[in-house]
């Protein structure tokens, strides 16, 4: 039987089919790219502190009746309470002034009966600012950015299998779908409850598109185009939606109007149901010759160039029954079953981790940079486009665990190094953790397409989608990780940093990719499992390079 690739290599690699396909999974990524950290601003906490209702104040005490409290250094109004305005009130109306008359540190506090007061400086209004997520309360602002990612993290998991089994294109669509409505549907929501209800909801299909996108065009397209595909295309196209993201909250201060800016475009991909086609790799594999085959011929078409008379006339009854195997014995179970399979899965699922909260840690922690959440949060999108441009050129020349391995170790040490840097230079602590992002990025956008690389196509979204699971249980922790800066300013940075130099020296024990085709079957990819250092001998790294040289 020969392989798929060379099999459809009648149809070229950049053809007008090829070109459309592209295009269309490259732009779909888009709306992921501004809708996932759109969160960053939407429950971003402003400036407040008690509201003093109207009261026969004077001046004097208005300005006196928030207690100054010392945070970082610098001083600021208590957030959280206020001295007890009966007695404010008494003293003023007795006529006797703070600071001359009175000494208020004797003055007793109270909370913020009367709610708060919120600047408007930055933002017209959050969730926060909408439901009151501050101070007693403060602790839903990152829980809620937590139920967003475990919906994320659900979504990951049974879309990928959902995938496997109903196809790439059914799902691609229905979890757009579904993004799109509950997202719009937050806008509407009564209450903190009904709008983290539906964020956990919007999340199913966030990341679920994602993947089912990726896999499509990782199993459509073939040889560099397919590297080009899934290194830099859809995440060029993620980081450019993430770049749009500042602008949009930028000019739309309200959490209700940027959730319907980042939302909308999802509806523009209805009528491409009839351009994207579903995978022929995946047809072949359920057994479907004929539909994979009618996918082709009209490649065919559109490429100008002819098909022959029987597409797949190499794969005789035996092949196809053995690439359409009963699916229910396909499952997550299968990435466990043998002890190589289960090493590669383990590390792959520690790696994701890994990845997913130092990359959301990182992002989420953009608000904090400066005093211009907007300028930071569009470096931080920023510099994902030359790592993606890096992961590509990576994903060209170089074999994929020293690639993954080294992106790793540099996002650890940076961040490892921040602690050293002097208080008077912020400016080189926040490159620092640029380059953090940048390494954290980059080994992301390697690891989609190594990950895709590494399992046969009855597994790849099962795959995909189980290591996306155990990365969102990394983003799920993120909010409260940056958390720990309480107890001690740098803590998150040694934590991402440990994780990330664990992970890139178990990536050193996974199998080797580069240059070789996509395995169709499991044997196929027990033939390639070797769970060695990529430095044990000078042929076993050529040959990967060889092969590579022979699909040029």
């Amino acid at each position: 039987m020969k392989d798929y690739e060379e099999t459809t290599a009648f149809l070229g690699h950049w053809g007008r089919f090829q070109q459309i396909v592209f295009f269309l999974l490259c732009v779909s990524t888009i709306p992921n790219g501004s809708g996932v950290l759109s969160i960053v601003f939407v429950a971003d906490i402003p400036s407040h502190h008690c509201m003093i209702p109207e009261v026969n104040l004077t001046q004097e005490w208005l300005s006196a009746v928030i207690p100054i409290k010392v945070v970082n250094g610098k001083q600021e109004l208590s957030r959280c309470s206020r001295y007890r305005l009966d007695v404010v009130r008494n003293l003023s109306a007795q006529g006797y002034a703070p600071g001359r008359d009175i000494n208020l540190t004797d003055l007793e506090q109270e909370g913020c009966v009367d709610g708060w007061s919120y600047s408007r400086d930055i933002y017209q209004s959050t969730i926060v600012s909408e439901f009151d997520l501050v101070c007693g309360e403060q602790w839903k602002q990152p829980f809620t950015t937590t139920l967003y990612f475990l919906g994320v993290l659900v979504g990951s998991f049974f879309s990928g299998q959902l995938s496997d089994r109903y196809g790439r294109k059914p799902v691609f669509f229905a979890t757009m779908a579904l993004q799109t409505i509950f997202t719009v549907a937050e806008v509407f929501s009564p209450s903190w409850v009904v709008f983290s209800i539906l964020l956990f909801f919007s999340g199913l299909g966030q990341i679920g598109n994602y993947i089912a996108a990726f896999v499509l065009g990782t199993e459509i397209l073939t040889g560099n185009v397919r590297v080009l595909f899934s290194s830099l295309g859809v995440c060029l196209c993620f980081a450019i939606g993430y770049m749009m993201l500042p602008l949009f909250a930028y000019f739309l201060r309200d959490w209700k109007s940027l959730l319907l800016a980042v939302s909308l475009p999802g509806v523009l991909y209805i009528p491409l149901w009839w351009f994207i086609p579903e995978s022929p790799r995946w047809l072949l594999s359920q057994g479907r010759m004929e539909e994979a085959e009618a996918i082709l011929r009209n490649a065919a078409e559109k490429n100008k160039v002819e098909a022959p008379q029987v597409i797949f006339e190499d794969y005789s009854a035996d092949d196809i029954k053995m690439l359409s195997k009963n699916e229910e014995r396909h499952t997550v179970f299968d990435l466990i079953r043998t002890s190589n399979i289960r090493a590669t899965t383990l590390i792959l699922c520690l790696v994701w981790f890994s990845l997913s909260t130092g990359y959301f840690g990182l992002s989420l922690n953009t608000s904090r940079l400066s005093a211009d959440p907007y300028i930071s949060c569009f470096i931080s999108a920023a510099i994902e486009v030359p790592s993606y441009i890096s992961s590509w050129l990576a994903l060209r020349y170089f074999p994929r665990r020293l690639s993954a391995s080294c992106t790793m170790l540099l996002g650890g040490l940076s961040l490892f190094f921040i602690q050293l840097v002097p208080q008077t230079l912020p400016e080189l602590s926040i490159t620092l953790e640029m380059l953090g992002k940048y390494g954290f990025a980059t080994g992301t956008a390697l690891m989609f397409a190594y990950t895709a690389e590494l399992y046969p196509t009855l597994l790849r979204n099962t795959a995909a989608g189980t290591c996306c699971t155990f990365s969102r249980v990394g983003s799920c922790t993120a909010p409260f990780l940056l958390q720990l800066s309480i107890y001690f300013r740098y803590l998150p940075y040694i934590t991402l940093g440990t994780l990330a130099v664990v992970s890139a020296l178990a990536i050193l024990f996974l199998p080797e990719s580069f240059g070789q085709p996509l395995p169709e079957t499991i044997q196929q990819m027990h033939q390639r499992e070797r769970m060695n250092c990529p430095c044990i001998s000078r042929n076993e790294k050529q040959k990967p390079v060889v092969l590579f040289a022979s699909q040029l």
